[in-house]
């Protein structure tokens, strides 16, 4: 295993103990790398980190709602880290007065209280908009047409779908592998999701 894809790992390793990070959070905290690792190494193991914003008396509905967001993001977290290099600081709220859930670019993810959202999907899918999916200038500028211009994400849905495939955008959503709705899951959709998002980004997104 590559000095990167080690550090990658231990960091995901690390995000999946005991409920998470997210659930003992009182207010948002950053976590780090070890302090001794070479710079040059924490550039290249980049890492999504999360934490949950939790009420300091939660009632039963935040308690539930927290636990089932908290699995929801440990397991995307753990997804985006061990298969890409993509690294981002994510805030995630309850908010029940949120439709389904949200993302922003500024890092900021809402899950409202319907709990058919409350997983590793809609998690997915939030995550993509922190980065950049609908939400920056780089996704107007490749996927402004209806079809993500790209060379990088579309070789690699090509890759999948063949040689006549192409990554259709709209609404600040793409698809296949935008992971929109449930009926679009499967471990191996999410793993193709993940992927392409890394792609964009390094088209421009």
């Amino acid at each position: 295993m590559s000095p990167r894809k080690a550090v990658v790992a231990a960091l995901a390793a690390a995000l999946l103990v005991g409920p998470g990070v997210a659930a003992q959070a009182a207010t948002p905290q950053t976590q780090t790398t070890a302090a001794a690792a070479p710079a040059r190494d924490r550039a290249a193991a980049a890492t999504i980190t999360w934490s949950l914003v939790r009420a300091s008396n939660p009632t039963e509905d935040q308690r539930s709602a927290y636990d089932l967001i908290t699995r929801a993001m440990n397991a995307a977290v753990a997804r985006y880290n061990n298969l890409s290099d993509l690294g981002k600081t994510l805030t995630v709220r309850y908010e029940p007065g949120v439709p389904t859930a949200d993302g922003n670019i500024n890092g900021t993810i809402r899950f409202g209280s319907n709990r058919s959202y409350m997983n590793e999907r809609t998690a997915l899918h939030e995550i993509s908009h922190t980065i950049g999916v609908g939400t920056s200038s780089g996704w107007s500028r490749l996927g402004g047409s209806g079809t993500w211009t790209g060379g990088q994400a579309t070789a690699l849905v090509r890759q999948y779908d063949g040689s006549a495939a192409k990554i259709s955008t709209g609404g600040g959503h793409f698809w296949p592998y935008g992971l929109n709705y449930d009926n679009e899951w499967s471990a191996t959709a999410a793993d193709r999701h993940v992927h392409i998002v890394a792609a964009m980004v390094r088209d421009g997104l």
